[in-house]
């Protein structure tokens, strides 16, 4: 298991491709919980997304690496609205 403590707000997400994924906005149990900046467009727009991190690979500096690739990492992406 990777250890999220070292995981910060604003981080950027990237894929094993280099590809940024999403930014940080923070750690939910084992999961990654991303702005929703970067949550896409259409029927996505104001949902966050969460990454499991199980596809963490690395955090390194002010980035956290995933295993996947970002084409990849974006099918694990579960999703949540918010309530108003």
């Amino acid at each position: 298991m990777t250890d999220t403590s070292k995981i910060r707000e604003h981080m950027e997400v990237i894929g094993a491709d280099g590809v940024h994924v999403g930014t940080v906005d923070k750690i939910e149990g084992e999961r990654i919980k991303l702005t929703k900046q970067d949550s896409g467009a259409g029927s996505h727009k104001g949902h966050h997304h969460y990454i499991p991190s199980s596809l963490i690979a690395e955090v390194e500096g002010n980035k956290v690496r995933l295993s996947a690739n970002s084409d990849v990492a974006v099918t694990f992406e579960e999703e949540r609205s918010d309530p108003v």
